[in-house]
């Protein structure tokens, strides 16, 4: 899309619509996206998360301990595509139906699917090949493609030429918001065309927290976003942190602790804005932080309440282009293929973001109509004297906001070049307050944290990657510095 004389916008949204034919073990045409983007001038914050089906009372889930995983009762409206409508309308240059060419080109003649997807691709498979719809399109012949495999999916290709040609509206008002319905009936969901119909993804702004001469950005909740701000805030609160080597085990035990307080709080607190107990900017103010920094012990572990989600299924791509436009992206099914729904004759595969609501009435996140859930996905972005300097994201699922605080203090901090922040050993605190780190972290630092109280879990193989895929571009005067993660099937690419 740059060569072709489109900005950064035109190749996010591509690439974003692209993503859906040739990663579909994490997002889809029925994915829902966030984004932040630099216009040149000013910031802006784009929330296309979709609310549950007006269907959804909390009768419908009365007597559930945990909310579905999978089927229709996870599926809330799908906010993908209006995300890419609204991000080209206002600040896209090429035709709408330009940016879909890739992708149908992918979906009708076929592509070679990559190795961490084909596994990714299998593991799924073994799990949902008996939801609705889903072995049809995504097991060809049995089973899921194998690594070098060629795929072929001409359904979604017809789909998204329906989209493309009518600017997204046919998935929200027309034939494939019919077809959406009618499977929903026939297997006993509760989406209806008004549901569809009423969506709009929001222009929301940013949340923003100043952490040593910078500006960290991000979306406002119903995202986790608030969570990383929190951590930095309180890191910010303790002082010395920029004293500590990023590696050390005295600043990750810092920065753990910091995480679990903020988990703690988003927790308890983040929901649909409209539900929410409190203002969330009040969890970022100066004297809250300074209380909250007040409860870390330097020398040992402590162990607040927090709940993680354990899963994710989630695309980051960050893009920017020879006029300073800086657009920051995610898009996700939330749990790999996500509900495991996929819609019969059209390819699109539909998110399972219900997953995040609260069975137990009276929280802030419990499952009620028209609401919108708590999110996982967010997108980051970091401004130093009013200009941008960073756009990135680090997905996976409670890794995220985690990461975003990993890529800030290596980043921003310490000033590692974008690559080598990526590439570093990260670590993640779990449900219950133990921490998982990767192999590759030093065992000196290792056997240090576990002597401060941390109950520590080294892990490799395919739990490695749950520690997310963080993507990054710094800019420095005239010059764009690029990282992508060795983590996921992704690349750093400049023309």
């Amino acid at each position: 899309m740059l060569l072709q004389g489109g900005n950064a916008v035109d190749a996010a949204v591509a690439a974003a619509i692209a993503l859906t034919v040739v990663e579909p073990t994490s997002n889809g045409i029925g994915s829902d996206a966030f984004a932040i983007l630099w216009d040149g001038t000013s910031l802006h914050g784009l929330n296309a998360s979709g609310r549950s089906p007006a269907g959804w009372t909390p009768e419908r889930f009365a007597g559930l301990e945990e909310m579905p995983q999978r089927g229709w009762d996870t599926v809330t409206v799908p906010g993908a595509v209006s995300a890419w409508r609204a991000l080209s309308d206002r600040f896209g240059v090429l035709p709408f139906g330009d940016l879909f060419q890739p992708a149908i080109g992918y979906a009708r003649d076929g592509y070679p699917v990559s190795p961490i997807i084909a596994a990714s691709w299998q593991r799924a498979a073994a799990v949902l090949e008996s939801e609705p719809g889903f072995a049809e399109a995504f097991m060809p012949m049995g089973a899921a493609p194998t690594a070098g495999q060629i795929f072929r999916l001409p359904e979604m290709a017809e789909s998204l030429v329906k989209i493309a040609a009518s600017a997204g509206d046919e998935f929200y008002h027309g034939s494939l918001a019919k077809r959406i319905v009618a499977f929903s009936d026939k297997c006993g969901g509760t989406m209806t065309l008004e549901d569809l119909a009423s969506h709009q993804a929001e222009w929301c702004g940013t949340a923003s927290l100043g952490w040593y001469g910078y500006e960290l950005h991000e979306i406002p909740p119903n995202g986790q976003g608030i969570a990383a701000l929190i951590a930095l805030g309180i890191l910010r609160e303790l002082g010395s942190i920029e004293s500590l080597s990023p590696d050390s085990a005295e600043g990750i035990h810092l920065q753990i602790e910091a995480m679990k307080l903020a988990f703690a709080d988003l927790h308890r607190y983040v929901s649909d804005p409209m539900s929410m107990e409190i203002r969330p900017e009040s969890m970022i103010e100066e004297e809250y932080l300074r209380s909250r920094a007040a409860l870390i012990h330097r020398k040992k572990a402590g162990f607040p309440e927090c709940g993680v989600p354990a899963a994710s299924g989630t695309v980051y791509l960050t893009a920017a282009d020879q006029n300073g436009m800086m657009v920051s992206f995610i898009q996700s099914n939330y749990m790999g293929f996500g509900s495991g729904v996929v819609v019969p004759g059209t390819g699109i595969s539909l998110q399972n973001r219900g997953n995040c609501f609260r069975s137990q009435p009276g929280h802030p996140n419990s499952v009620g109509p028209r609401k919108r859930p708590f999110h996982t996905i967010i997108p980051g972005f970091v401004t130093k004297d009013g200009e941008p300097y960073m756009s990135f994201g680090v997905m996976g699922g409670a890794m995220q906001a985690q990461g975003h605080v990993q890529m800030a203090v290596r980043v921003l901090l310490h000033g590692q070049n974008p690559q080598a922040a990526s590439d570093a050993p990260r670590w993640q605190v779990l449900d219950g307050g133990g921490v998982a780190v990767e192999a590759a972290m030093p065992e000196a630092t290792i056997k240090k944290l576990r002597s401060l109280g941390h109950e520590v879990e080294v892990q490799s193989g395919w739990a490695n990657q749950s520690f997310g895929g963080a993507q990054l571009i710094v800019r420095r005067d005239d010059t764009y510095i690029a990282g992508s993660d060795q983590r996921k099937d992704g690349q750093a690419t400049g023309w």
